[in-house]
């Protein structure tokens, strides 16, 4: 009996095929520590805009005004704005396009370049709407983001992509999103502030 004492005392248990570790211990292993409790969960799940954000108006030299949130990260070229938050991005590129566009050019022409340049885009619908300043055409769809620079990790994201002509210029407005952000109200707030300057 002390024997059997002994070998416990240390992890061990005899076998048939010898000395084995006991499940559980390890000679000269601690103890496990007690489970963390689980960490609350963020107000605002990932790529949610919060309810209380404030939005600013941002005045392009591209020749339009929209509402944006303040805060957020900005990067401009000769032809368009970018503002962006982790995986939130608000897109507006400026063309020239001597037509106005319609439910039919978008199908034929932007719907396929997007699904031909996008990355594993998935159309969802495709449809003319009224915003303040002007009828637009405006697409939802599904596509994967570009890799986090610093994790490598690429998300589903949904995208609404507005396109707006006025005088031989055309705005296409893109809206992103991780699948699943409750952004609804905020992406019609900032497209139906949309101006032409």
């Amino acid at each position: 009996m002390k024997k059997v004492a002994a070998w416990l005392a240390i992890g061990l248990v005899s076998s048939p095929i010898g000395v084995a570790p006991m499940p559980g211990l390890a000679q000269g292993a601690t103890p496990l520590p007690a489970l963390e409790n689980p960490i609350k969960s963020e107000k605002n799940p990932p790529g949610d805009i919060p309810d209380n954000q404030v939005f600013i108006d941002y005045q392009s030299p591209l020749g339009f005004t929209i509402k944006v949130p303040e805060g957020w990260a900005r990067r401009e070229a000769s032809d368009s704005v970018v503002f962006s938050d982790k995986y939130n991005t608000i897109e507006l590129t400026v063309a020239q396009r001597a037509g106005s566009i319609d439910l039919n050019n978008v199908k034929q022409k932007e719907v396929a370049d997007l699904e031909r340049s996008g990355k594993a885009v998935r159309v969802s619908r495709v449809k003319p709407t009224s915003l303040p300043s002007s009828s637009a055409i405006v697409v939802s769809y599904g596509s994967n983001s570009e890799p986090n620079a610093v994790t490598n990790k690429a998300v589903r994201l949904e995208n609404e992509r507005y396109f707006l002509w006025k005088d031989g210029k055309l705005v296409t407005l893109t809206l992103s999103a991780p699948f699943g952000a409750d952004n609804a109200d905020q992406w019609l707030l900032m497209a139906k502030s949309f101006r032409w300057r």
